[in-house]
């Protein structure tokens, strides 16, 4: 079976493309890396990939507002190949700072949600960069591609605005994907469990397709079981967050 073609595109200031690079690698795909810049002058084309990747760090150093500058060139640039890119049944994961491109370009939450940018990313209630490990809660019933058959995820965040905030009664017609739990699964407990304050305990959403989707938590950072953080104290099994990587292929193989 040929590989699925994985594009991660990157910006001066990402930093998490090699450890997305090996997640994809490691599920089966063929990846590639590319500066927006050269999609903007076409030497590299959207359309060749199945799986288009914006993954986490801090795109133009965050200076104006987390991903807010990536989101302005893709939005204006890129948003046109974009689109042909979704409507053509293709994939779109964002991961941390991609969460916050993808919802500051509005391809988050999706048309079926009103407003240029119905939903935003900012900073975090306890005021300061939260970097350690959490647990996910993951919704059964969500329409996404990337979480098919699980349950739950204990993988790392790394983020300073990972707050999501939106309008009145916005959050309702979210297609919420992933929320903040505690070591139960269960949702509502508050800091440290939710580590920005985010309405409703949201890590992650998709749009109604189920094909983009984006969530601030790191699933790269642990596909391997020896990135476990008691690793040598519990059984070997497969790395919570490979699993994401995994579906993603499965679905691109039949597009």
């Amino acid at each position: 079976m040929k590989k699925v073609k994985t594009l991660i595109l990157r910006a001066p200031g990402t930093n998490c493309d090699f450890e997305t690079m090996v997640a994809f690698e490691t599920a089966g795909a063929e990846v590639d890396s590319a500066l927006v810049y050269e999609l903007f002058r076409r030497e590299k084309r959207l359309s060749d990939y199945r799986i288009m990747v914006i993954p986490g760090g801090f795109t133009y150093g965050d200076d104006i507002s987390a991903g807010k500058i990536m989101a302005n060139e893709i939005r204006l640039r890129l948003g046109e190949d974009i689109r042909k890119f979704i409507d053509a049944g293709r994939l779109v994961l964002g991961i941390c700072n991609g969460f916050q491109v993808l919802v500051k370009t509005g391809i988050l939450p999706g048309p079926s949600v009103p407003g240029a940018q119905p939903v935003t990313l900012t900073n975090n209630d306890s005021g300061k960069f939260e970097c350690r490990w959490i647990h996910l809660k993951v919704n059964e019933k969500s329409p996404c591609v990337f979480t098919r058959g699980m349950r739950g995820m204990y993988i790392p965040v790394a983020h300073g605005e990972g707050k999501l905030v939106a309008g009145p009664g916005i959050v309702d017609k979210l297609n919420i994907v992933v929320q903040y739990a505690d070591a139960s699964g269960n949702t509502g407990t508050g800091y440290p469990d939710n580590p920005n304050g985010s309405e409703k305990d949201i890590a992650g959403i998709c749009d109604d397709s189920g094909r983009v989707f984006a969530l601030m938590p790191h699933p790269e950072r642990f596909i391997r079981w020896t990135q476990y953080p008691r690793w040598t104290r519990e059984p070997p099994r497969e790395g919570d967050g490979l699993r994401v990587f995994v579906n993603a292929l499965e679905w691109a193989n039949n597009i």
